[in-house]
């Protein structure tokens, strides 16, 4: 559903930023902004930064920013029209009804609500088709071979798509759906060749988000055929990266944490066995996004990822994105068997409790792994392993967290505290210093990078001052408009922010990120806005900078009419322009 510009804003205006962060994060004031951990990423030290004036956060350490809406979405996992919702509700703004809407919002939210509709067509023929003559192969398979109930296959709406590959289509056909709807339902394939089903002779897995919608399918063929899992593509209303399997009812459960699994049997088998926070990710590796969705309803979470190799690399890389979000991560040890499936069946329910309990700390899961490489029979193999112990240990920022480790992690592996404590310290001296080298060379590029972008840099300086100083439209009237912000972005908020003022003599900031609906329009609008630069200048040093950039930013736009001039008019008007430059001083009032 899309609301008026006039609506959006109403919305955030009725909430403060601050109040409704504080709702998240322990916020404390300093000067005019309030700091607190950045709830995106893990961090001992506070960055993530709120203005009550400017009604935007910005986190200094992994660049997450935005408006209440952003943090919202980023935070809650929301589409834009569920942030609003709880906003206006929060707010106590009444959205309208669905015959207040345009005619672009109708047909946007019906379209939605169609898709919607037809997955759960789909759904509830699969499961009709699970029942029927023609889907004994997939109950049996279901019921006989994986061991899953009748009231388990009732939960998750288990179902089976026949081997007529058309079937589905023609069902949906005949319900009165269109074409042109049914091809983007990701579950039909409408060509001039013909329609056809994208599943067939597959049981079926339908995949619902947090509010029990079915957003698509996961499906596993019977008998031979490639590839083994399918699942539904990316459509409106199915975003792979941003949901789980099995979540809609592991929110609910009251577990103190969430078990990640690979497969949907897995999840399926561990509910079963009453592990009702089980969740899987949808075919994709596991996400940023992933781990967000999860933080909404536990600070721990259980990998248990397949035993093998692939398995191994699995929780691996899904350690760091579970620490960056803040959450814990422990590894469950589900051997001799692969998966969760298995060990259900072979050791049941109460095993998988004691290994739940036994469940390894991620940090010692990874040192476990790293020993896989060495022969710790050989003196020089064993000294290896100690350094690369060492070089993990400085992972850990915080001291007294790093020294519990390395006291850990000397009485496991039987070394002297003392000794791998001045191991670590002298790895921490050498990446102090190897950081200030790499910061030196990075910075010695990033000028040069600046300097061969200096329009670009000028054009962000010049709207951060705008932001900043609002007088300075007044100063600048008539020598930089919108049309000098050439750059493609800085062009959109300039003409925002001129029209802004124009009206309103006032600029309004977060207002402004409304009108930006990408996360990376939505972060680079924050940085803009997030910038202080009061105390950076003195009054001299300032009226020169000014004078300068815009120097810089009416060279530049000369630059760029005069090659998209078409007659001499035009060419001469761009160098009055160009020799008025010479003569150009602004005074900034200082009063």
């Amino acid at each position: 559903m899309f609301y008026s510009e006039e609506l959006v804003e109403e919305v955030r205006s009725r909430n403060d930023i601050v109040d409704v962060i504080s709702s998240y994060v322990n916020l404390k004031r300093k000067g005019s902004r309030y700091f607190g951990l950045c709830p995106f990423h893990n961090e001992k030290s506070a960055s993530f930064s709120v203005s009550p004036d400017k009604q935007l956060y910005n986190c200094f350490g992994c660049g997450a920013g935005g408006n209440v809406y952003t943090f919202i979405m980023e935070y809650e996992n929301y589409t834009f029209q569920e942030a609003i919702k709880m906003l206006a509700e929060r707010g106590g703004v009444e959205l309208p009804k669905e015959e207040e809407q345009s005619l672009e919002a109708r047909r946007a939210a019906d379209f939605n609500a169609l898709l919607l509709e037809i997955n759960k067509e789909a759904a509830k023929y699969f499961y009709y088709q699970l029942r029927c003559e023609s889907g004994a192969q997939g109950y049996e398979y279901l019921n006989k071979k994986r061991g899953l109930s009748e009231d388990t296959i009732k939960k998750f709406g288990l179902g089976y798509s026949n081997k007529t590959s058309n079937d589905l289509y023609q069902y949906l056909k005949a319900k009165g759906y269109k074409d042109e709807v049914l091809k983007d339902s990701g579950l039909v394939t409408i060509s001039e060749k013909g329609n056809y089903d994208k599943f067939w002779n597959r049981v079926m897995f339908p995949i619902m988000d947090v509010h029990n919608k079915v957003i698509g399918f996961g499906g596993r063929v019977m008998g031979e055929g490639e590839p083994k899992y399918l699942n539904s593509p990316e459509t409106k209303v199915f975003d792979k990266s941003r949901n789980l399997y099995g979540m809609n009812i592991a929110r609910t459960s009251k577990r103190p944490n969430i078990i990640v699994c690979e497969g949907y049997l897995d999840v399926i088998a561990l509910h079963q066995a009453g592990f009702s926070n089980a969740v899987a990710s949808l075919g994709t590796a596991f996400t940023s996004q992933h781990a967000l969705l999860i933080k909404r309803y536990t600070k721990e979470v259980l990998l248990t990822y397949d035993s093998d190799n692939a398995g191994t690399k699995a929780a691996l890389r899904a350690i760091p994105i579970l620490k960056d979000a803040g959450l814990t991560a422990k590894i469950i040890n589900m051997k001799p068997y692969k998966d969760p499936d298995e060990f259900i069946k072979n050791l049941g329910a109460e095993e998988f409790q004691k290994r739940i309990d036994e469940a390894t700390n991620s940090f010692f899961f990874e040192i476990e792994v790293l020993q896989r490489d060495y022969d710790m029979s050989d003196p020089e193999q064993k000294t290896k392993f100690h350094n690369e112990l060492a070089r993990k240990l400085l992972t850990f920022s915080e001291p007294i967290e790093r020294q519990n480790y390395i006291e850990a992690v000397a009485k496991r592996y039987d070394i002297s505290v003392n000794n791998l404590t001045a191991l670590v310290n002298s790895y921490g001296y050498r990446q102090v210093a190897t950081e200030g080298q790499a910061y030196n060379r990075t910075e010695n590029k990033d000028r040069k990078k600046e300097k061969d972008s200096t329009i670009k840099y000028s054009q962000r300086l010049m709207l951060t001052w705008l932001v900043e100083e609002p007088e300075l439209f007044d100063t600048l009237k008539g020598i930089i408009g919108p049309k000098e912000f050439t750059e493609e972005f800085y062009g959109k908020v300039a003409n925002l922010l001129y029209e802004q003022y124009e009206l309103k003599k006032a600029v309004n900031p977060a207002q402004i990120i409304n009108s930006f609906t990408t996360e990376e329009e939505h972060r680079q609008a924050a940085l803009l806005f997030s910038t202080s630069l009061r105390e950076e200048l003195s009054g001299m040093e300032k009226e020169h900078a000014i004078n300068e950039t815009v120097k810089k930013l009416k060279l530049n736009w000369c630059e760029v009419a005069g090659g998209r001039a078409t007659d001499f008019n035009e060419l001469m008007e761009i160098s009055k322009v160009k020799q008025s430059l010479q003569n150009l001083h602004i005074s900034i009032n200082k009063g």
